[in-house]
């Protein structure tokens, strides 16, 4: 059997942060510049639109089969390592690949094998029991992605675009080494293995979970296709826009690493999703009626509430409600269906919305958040939780 699990003791939880800081630094590294890096390969902008768009239908399709295999094979440590080392040579092979054809398969193999890095990662952590110390482990990915970006960002103004996507390679090879140095836990995933996606729909609290996550994370496209837009529009400078920006990942970091374990301690996960969803309406509420700097500065800071908590309320539920060897096959599922699809369809609702709307758009953002909130009340009335919520 392969380990799937990160051992809380002999530097398991180290080693967990260290291959989320390589695995998000990875990603700070590639995602913000790999734009510019076909554009200056010969990629018209429509071009680049529809490469993007086409490696992220082939994230949702390869996503969870990815996740389901490892289930069954008890291979989550091995499908996580190999996903990243070759989403490492894919990324070397961006950099010295020639031709628009040749790059366009580079890129969307790329995005198959790193389909599911995210949730292995997050299957490896869980498995191993380490459920209360997400928190702090995914808290130090988001800050090593704000740190890459800065950093690549130096990097690419000195040695070009390129300079991007070396340092992703380097990222990914060292998240796979740190992946197969992760100490295994004893485990026994196979005894939850049977029914596949059949046993997993079967789970009421998944389903609400992940639905209650599709309503709530959806209802951030609009944000992050027409805010700096808007902002901008209003007479905001680039400069503030961007502070806005980091301002939010901020807030992200500080409910990852402290305050988001500490509510869900105190008021169970189930009102936990509650309250990333109320505050979810609240935000984009504020964000219909006005783009005044204060105002804008206050709601920002909701997104560690709106995203930060809300993963760390689903992932706390996953991992009570999921048998260990459904987890993987949970994790992408969840990952594509229940944060992918739903941001990608709302994007895709957004432009005719905002285009007619205006700012008034987000009226309606506001109400795909409110409408998560009887979905978490359900998971709060779930006959297996405790007397104070905690599932």
């Amino acid at each position: 059997m392969d380990g799937v699990g990160v051992g809380v003791g002999q530097g398991g939880i180290g080693r967990a942060v260290a291959l989320y800081a390589a695995l998000y630094g990875g990603y700070g590294a590639l995602s913000p510049f790999l734009p510019a890096t076909l554009a200056a390969r010969g990629f018209e902008a429509s071009q680049i639109g529809t490469l993007l768009a086409a490696a992220m239908l082939v994230r949702l399709v390869v996503g969870p089969p990815t996740g389901r295999l490892a289930d069954r094979y008890a291979a989550v440590r091995g499908f996580l390592a190999f996903g990243l080392a070759a989403s490492g040579g894919l990324t070397l092979g961006l950099l010295v690949g020639e031709g628009l054809a040749l790059l366009v398969v580079l890129v969307l193999i790329h995005a198959a094998t790193s389909a599911a890095l995210s949730p292995l990662a997050d299957a490896l952590v869980l498995s191993g029991g380490s459920s209360d110390a997400y928190g702090r482990i995914r808290g130090a990915g988001s800050a090593a992605f704000i740190v890459t970006t800065v950093l690549t960002g130096w990097l690419v103004g000195r040695y070009g675009n390129g300079a991007g996507l070396g340092a992703c390679a380097v990222f990914f090879g060292v998240a796979a080494l740190v992946t197969v140095r992760i100490p295994a836990t004893a485990s026994l995933p196979a005894s939850g293995a049977t029914g596949g996606f059949r046993a997993l729909v079967a789970i009421g609290a998944f389903r609400r979970l992940v639905f209650a996550a599709a309503l709530v994370i959806g209802a951030h496209a609009m944000h992050d296709a027409f805010a700096v837009i808007a902002w901008t529009g209003a007479g905001i400078g680039a400069g503030a826009a961007g502070l806005l920006w980091a301002e939010a990942v901020a807030a992200e970091v500080l409910v990852f690493l402290w305050l988001g374990p500490r509510l869900l301690d105190r008021i169970g996960p189930a009102r936990a999703l509650e309250l990333a969803a109320l505050a979810g309406a609240l935000r984009w509420a504020v964000q219909a009626q006005t783009t005044g700097l204060p105002a804008l500065v206050a709601i920002q800071a909701l997104h560690g509430l709106t995203f930060a908590l809300l993963h760390l309320a689903c992932l706390r539920i996953l991992a009570r409600r999921v048998p260990e060897g459904l987890r993987a096959t949970a994790l992408t599922v969840y990952g594509s269906f229940g944060l992918g699809l739903a941001s990608a369809l709302v994007t895709l609702a957004a432009g005719p919305l905002y285009g007619g709307l205006g700012l008034s758009a987000f009226w309606a953002m506001s109400g795909l958040s409110l409408l998560a909130v009887p979905v978490a009340y359900r998971l709060r009335r779930d006959p297996r939780q405790d007397k104070t919520g905690h599932i």
